[in-house]
């Protein structure tokens, strides 16, 4: 089986672009990985793409070039990037191809989010309950964490308050002004213990990976490549309560997190220790801290102490969100996932500027997680 490189990377800024349509914001972000590895679209032979609301990602060939390709779209949730970005690596590593890409985009209304349970198996009973408010069932998973584990409102501020510094940082960020300790905590109650600052918002964005197979990173030069080590999904068990989740089980199971992340560190041959640099889920403040303990950076409850001793910002011991996460840039569903390892790219590139992590950081990882419980990672190294 072949290694995977990824050697293009390309973005549309997030937030809002009334101007242009999701399609085309995706258009201009595979443009940007196209020219970022120094290839044409005519060399790329299989492409993965997804969106949620702004159509199917395979009629962006009517803007790039009517070449013939296998264009595969792709849906799964937050977790369609992480998705596309699998179907490539796929394609790759089983001898298929040797130049592919992964891209999404979005264009979502403003506001919130609005879900048919019907289209996730579920009746209108999971909606009528308050359930399919998504700000609700993550209060209320939140809710229960916190007081299992000893997590207090001080935690979900911190995470919010670095997100808004690092997207300050970020050229390409929808929120791009820093937030006090203050501001944050004092924010509008939406469902306790979540505040109006703690929340990401639906936006708008796209995002490209051009991955390559050995011989084609030769041909590239090889300047830009950046390994792709590991690439894993992996789906809810009985009993792990996620959004669309039709019961609470009375014995609680594995995430599909920690699955999905075992599994990428079993292939990428390292452990959580090893890692420099994390882009982690963070679709409200309090995902971010589950995520940390669900990926294996920390023990549940150790979330509180790592982020009063600034072990998560840029300059810590494991700096996480670097780019601002969702809570900055907002997440079009279909770009978010791929914004993560394009931001790792760029670490490791040492190109990501006045949010740079010193140190030459050499590992990277990226976790997203969507409904109905679906967990992707992945491991980049240089």
């Amino acid at each position: 089986m072949s290694e995977v490189s990824i050697i293009g990377i390309g973005l549309h800024p997030f937030g809002r672009t009334p101007q242009r349509s999701g399609m085309e914001q995706g258009v201009v972000a595979a443009q940007a990985a196209l020219a970022d590895a120094g290839i044409s679209w005519k060399d790329v032979q299989y492409a993965f793409g997804g969106s949620h609301a702004a159509g199917n990602a395979d009629t962006m060939v009517n803007r790039l070039g009517l070449t013939g390709l296998p264009f595969i779209n792709v849906a799964n949730g937050c977790a369609t990037g992480g998705s596309a970005l699998l179907g490539a690596y796929m394609a790759i590593r089983s001898g298929q191809c040797d130049v592919a890409i992964a891209v999404g985009f979005d264009k979502h209304e403003a506001g919130a989010f609005v879900v048919n349970p019907a289209d996730w198996g579920l009746g209108n009973w999971y909606g009528e309950s308050g359930l399919a408010l998504t700000t609700q069932f993550f209060a209320m998973k939140l809710k229960r964490y916190m007081h299992e584990h000893g997590i207090t409102n001080d935690a979900l501020v911190r995470v919010a308050m670095k997100a808004f510094a690092n997207g300050a940082l970020n050229p390409n960020a929808w929120r791009r002004k820093a937030m006090t300790y203050e501001e944050i905590a004092e924010s509008p109650l939406l469902n306790d213990p979540l505040r109006k600052y703690m929340f990401c918002s639906p936006a708008e964005g796209g995002a490209a990976l051009v991955l390559a197979s050995p011989a084609a990173v030769r041909r590239s030069g090889g300047r830009k490549a950046i390994a792709l080590r590991a690439a894993a999904i992996r789906t809810r068990n009985f009993g792990s309560f996620e959004v669309f989740s039709p019961s609470l089980a009375l014995e609680r199971a594995q995430s599909p997190s920690v699955m999905a992340s075992r599994a990428a560190y079993e292939m990428a041959a390292v452990g959580p220790e090893d890692i420099d640099v994390a882009q982690l889920q963070d679709t409200e403040s309090g995902a971010e801290i589950m995520h940390m303990a669900e990926n294996g950076f920390c023990r549940d409850g150790e979330q509180e102490a790592m982020l009063r001793g600034g072990e998560t910002m840029i300059n810590g011991r494991l700096p996480v969100n670097t780019d601002g996460g969702c809570l900055a840039n907002g997440e079009p569903i279909g770009a978010s996932g791929l914004r993560q390892v394009y931001e790792l790219c760029l670490q490791l590139r040492g190109d990501a500027g006045a949010r740079q992590v010193p140190n030459d950081p050499r590992i990277g990882y990226s976790h997203v997680y969507g409904a109905p419980g679906v967990s992707a990672v992945t491991i980049l190294g240089v």
